[in-house]
């Protein structure tokens, strides 16, 4: 298997992920997939330098065209996405199968119109459509900053975005 840890980050690639997560999954490599930081040198100079692993910041186009190699290949990947929203397009829209069935979420900074639901995990109302949805699909969907501190799975905090 390929993909060793699928996770939501608003800050995508950090020690947190790259030392702590990779005890739990060991992983010889990480793919980030979001646009705005794929396309800022800035951002993915910073990001592909935060880790002492094979680090690749992909676009959403990048990642299609490129996910196949990823699932083939003898190294195991972190696939990390910074929000909800891209994870689904991966998984549900592009019907990607990453060969796990748990997602986890990590941070995401408060931000206007989100609703908490636990220390540094907010989410919108749109990114709370993506989740339903990528459970919808035969995910589970558990949030954790830390293995150690895991809130819960997606089905305990729903019914605050109204689905049932």
């Amino acid at each position: 298997m390929s993909i060793s840890f699928v996770r939501v980050d608003d800050r995508m690639i950090h020690g947190q992920t790259c030392t702590r997560w990779a005890l739990e999954y060991p992983c010889d490599g990480i793919v980030a997939v979001n646009d705005a930081t794929a396309t800022n040198s800035i951002l993915k100079a910073a990001y592909k330098n935060a880790s002492n692993k094979k680090t690749f910041v992909w676009t959403m186009e990048d990642w299609q065209k490129k996910c196949q190699k990823v699932l083939t290949s003898d190294s195991r990947y972190f696939l990390i996405t910074k929000n909800p929203i891209d994870m689904k397009m991966i998984l549900v829209d592009q019907k990607f199968d990453p060969g796990i069935k748990t997602i986890i979420i990590g941070p995401c900074n408060e931000r206007p119109g989100s609703i908490q639901l636990g220390n540094n995990q907010s989410i919108t109302k749109d990114e709370a459509g993506a989740l339903e949805s990528i459970m919808q699909a035969g995910y589970e969907v558990e949030f954790a900053l830390i293995k150690e501190k895991a809130i819960g799975n997606w089905k305990k905090f729903r019914g605050q975005f109204g689905f049932s």
